[in-house]
């Protein structure tokens, strides 16, 4: 019997199970989807079905740097005791040295790791580990030199936030330090220029209505245009000094601003990824009677 992709998307939809996999079950059953779907299940392939609907919010973000190019890699668990499976971390640290010949997580997803896809690793992984597990995302950095730091390390290059500066020019030591910088300052972007413009108009917008509001309640209210020549650009001046990373005053020494330690060090960073487990991820919340039902259902 020919097997179509018609077949197989069902199959994979039904168990959540791998393409390749499910591909398999059904030319091992001859088609039979019923049949398929119980051949998966005796391999432990079809587990993942039952737990995909499991917010996995916890896990490790894994980086690596070969030559130029440094890469942050995310893949979540349901609990962070999972981040400190050996398994799990091998996994990880697999799929982020994989991350360095690929441009985006869709690419990721379907390049060969252990003579199969990545997609097709993680789903052995969750049939053996038994938690919803998931490539979230990845980012990529390139310079004349990068420099990678973890924050509260797990194992070698392993952590829950993992940091990539690039840079131009050769690095004597400042990439760590400045990667130190923007794991412990989480800037919103490189410069005022590489902004999102809608943060800026939230922000600017914020800042209009707060001023106004402040002038109107106040006893002595300031003139229209000073509020909107001198007090509102003051304020976005501000802005943009906390939490762009060239303009933010540097923690090894306020001082100075990022950008001048840079210029200080003979370079200048073109670039930065800045990736926490689990940010912007909404997690269940569940009390304890909740949590007793839930595992009483199994």
């Amino acid at each position: 019997m020919t097997i179509t992709a018609q077949m197989v998307k069902e199959l994979r939809e039904s168990t959540g199970a791998g393409m390749m996999d499910a591909k398999k079950a059904l030319t091992e059953v001859g088609g039979d989807m019923e049949a398929a779907v119980d051949w998966l299940r005796t391999k432990g392939l079809a587990k993942a079905a039952k737990k995909a609907d499991r917010v996995a919010a916890e896990g490790l973000v894994g980086v690596a740097v070969s030559g130029g190019r440094g890469v942050a890699v995310e893949v979540n668990s349901e609990t962070d005791f999972v981040g400190k499976n050996a398994d799990f971390q091998a996994l990880v640290r697999n799929i982020t040295n994989t991350a360095l010949a690929v441009d985006s997580v869709e690419a990721l997803k379907t390049a060969e790791l252990n003579g199969k896809a990545v997609e097709a690793n993680v789903l052995d992984a969750i049939a053996t580990i038994g938690e919803n597990l998931t490539l979230r995302r990845m980012a990529a950095v390139e310079g004349d030199a990068v420099a990678a730091y973890i924050h509260t390390s797990a194992a070698d290059g392993l952590g829950r936030i993992g940091v990539l500066v690039g840079l131009k020019g050769a690095d004597a030591g400042i990439g760590k330090q400045i990667a130190m910088h923007i794991a412990a300052t989480s800037p919103v972007s490189l410069s005022e220029a590489d902004m999102d413009p809608e943060v800026v108009a939230r922000e600017l917008a914020v800042q209009t209505s707060k001023a106004l509001e402040e002038n109107a309640a106040s006893a002595k209210p300031k003139p229209e245009a000073v509020i909107q020549n001198n007090i509102i650009p003051g304020r976005m001046k501000k802005f943009f000094e906390e939490s762009t990373l060239l303009n933010q005053k540097f923690v090894i020494n306020p001082d100075i601003t990022v950008a001048q330690a840079a210029k200080d060090a003979g370079v200048e960073i073109v670039g930065f990824v800045r990736m926490a487990v689990g940010e912007g991820i909404e997690k269940e919340k569940e009390d304890f009677a909740a949590e007793v039902a839930k595992a009483l259902k199994g």
